[in-house]
């Protein structure tokens, strides 16, 4: 231990507001799933709410057990930390490898929410075809084996992107590039959806009240998300909030534009993505830009990334959700943006931090560092979810996709066993009421049979899944 042995020996401003930012992180988790299940369809949106906080839980343990020693423990390689803090061992007061105003136990408990967020993100690339076991073992070990490393070069003063003089404030790359590339990589590895590219697949968003109020969970928690990354109360973390603000405001505008543009209409849908996709790109430069540099960022965010939603159809890869158009791509174009209007009077507004700054401050490589850090990221994500994905699906029983019938009868059903909205079960009962009036009145059922029917709801795949206005 070090000399620090109790929170006396931190401002306790500095604690409360981390503890606070530590909360709103957590809050984006249920918004990442309003988020995903308004934008599925109706008969998935439950399994879209279950499975962000499900990886969640399963990322919680791995943090402890030895994720947060192989991200933040104050020795280790230039690539991946060791395990002298397995467990939280010594994990206490210690000032944290980061910053030394939070303790050790306090810093692991905010990084965590981190490395919780990016699963909640890259889970997304299951929607409506992937079981959620596999996706389950899949979270544990990516945040292992690419989670955990990214953050560690990034974050870790030890780390080759640190030390090389990378700048990524809160996570454009090991949060964003890294959940946007393993989307992909999980959306190619599953395939397309049934129907896709066909009248069968209705790609419109089955509930956009889900979208927008996912949205404002995201956004309240990305305050603590950016402006928690000072590790301090301080100016530079008013800085990033206020960044984060014009950024994504700014974003849902742009994003807004482009659609009507090309629709001549509104779209409240666009207008979610846009702020989203604003906030994912200020995200590594919030402690480093000026405000007006934000607005600059949420421009080429929003049509950005509106763009690059139609990349999965030139690669011809069903990213159901668009997870790598607007985490993937907007975290790139994020990196790559710091690289020129990073400031150091900006950065150092927290009285300790000294960078050289972007090309605004004539520091012409830093560009090419981002940019360095960037696509190392995206690439070995991609690579290492391709690979853990392609090992997991020869483990007996843990094939990621499901069944046809069970595609058709949804994933709610056939994953989590319950429904996002009740009227779809009362649907069935009716077609049941209905089928065994008539078996009835023709003498086909007596009415202990029509009993047992219901006891055991018993309804067939082929007559749920092909009766009128059930295909959804």
């Amino acid at each position: 231990m070090s000399t620090a042995t109790t929170t006396t020996d931190y401002a306790q401003g500095d604690i409360a507001w981390i503890l606070t930012s530590t909360a709103f992180v957590l809050l984006m988790i249920p918004g990442a799933g309003l988020f995903y299940a308004g934008l599925a369809r109706r008969k998935s949106a439950l399994s879209l709410l279950f499975l962000p906080i499900a990886a969640a839980c399963i990322v919680f343990f791995q943090w402890f057990f030895w994720g947060y020693s192989l991200t933040f423990s104050h020795t280790g390689s230039s690539f991946i930390g060791d395990l002298s803090n397995i467990g939280f061992r010594n994990v206490l007061a210690e000032p944290s490898v980061a910053s030394s105003n939070v303790p050790d136990l306090l810093f692991s408990v905010y990084q965590g929410m981190f490395a919780a967020i990016t699963a909640a993100l890259a889970v997304g690339a299951v929607a409506e075809r992937g079981r959620a076991g596999p996706c389950l073992l899949f979270v544990f070990i990516w945040t292992t084996l690419v989670y955990d490393p990214i953050a560690y070069w990034t974050w870790n003063p030890a780390g080759w992107a640190a030390k090389l003089g990378g700048l990524d404030f809160a996570g454009g790359t090991p949060v964003h590039i890294a959940s946007g590339s393993a989307a992909l990589a999980y959306s190619f590895m599953l395939g397309k959806r049934r129907g896709h590219g066909t009248f069968e697949l209705n790609f419109r968003p089955h509930n956009t009240t889900y979208v927008i109020i996912g949205t404002l969970f995201l956004w309240v928690g990305w305050f603590g998300f950016n402006a928690g990354s000072a590790l301090s109360a301080n100016l530079r973390a008013a800085m990033a909030a206020v960044v984060t603000n014009l950024a994504a405001g700014v974003g849902g505008i742009a994003w807004c534009a482009v659609d009507y543009r090309l629709e001549q209409r509104f779209s409240a849908v666009g207008l979610c993505s846009g702020i989203v996709a604003g906030l994912v790109a200020i995200t590594p430069g919030s402690g480093y830009v000026p405000p007006w540099a934000a607005l600059i960022y949420g421009v080429v965010a929003g049509v950005g990334c509106n763009f690059a939603t139609k990349l999965k159809l030139l690669i011809r890869v069903d990213d159901a959700l668009d997870v790598f158009a607007i985490h993937g791509v907007g975290g790139f174009l994020g990196d790559l943006l710091t690289g020129i209007f990073a400031s150091n009077y900006i950065a150092a507004l927290d009285g300790t931090t000294d960078i050289q700054g972007g090309w605004v401050d004539g520091h012409w490589v830093q560009l090419a560092i981002q940019l360095a850090d960037g696509a190392t990221g995206m690439s070995y994500s991609f690579v290492l979810s391709c690979l853990i994905l392609f090992a997991i699906s020869y483990i007996p029983g843990m094939h990621l996709r499901a069944s046809n019938a069970d595609e058709i009868m949804g994933m709610d059903e056939c994953e989590v066993g319950e429904f996002a909205y009740d009227y779809v079960e009362v649907e069935r009962d009716v077609a049941n009421s209905a089928e065994d009036s008539a078996a009835l009145r023709r003498g086909q059922l007596s009415e202990s049979q029509v009993d047992m029917s219901y006891d055991t709801d018993d309804i067939s795949l082929r007559a749920y899944a092909g009766r009128p206005g059930m295909k959804e």
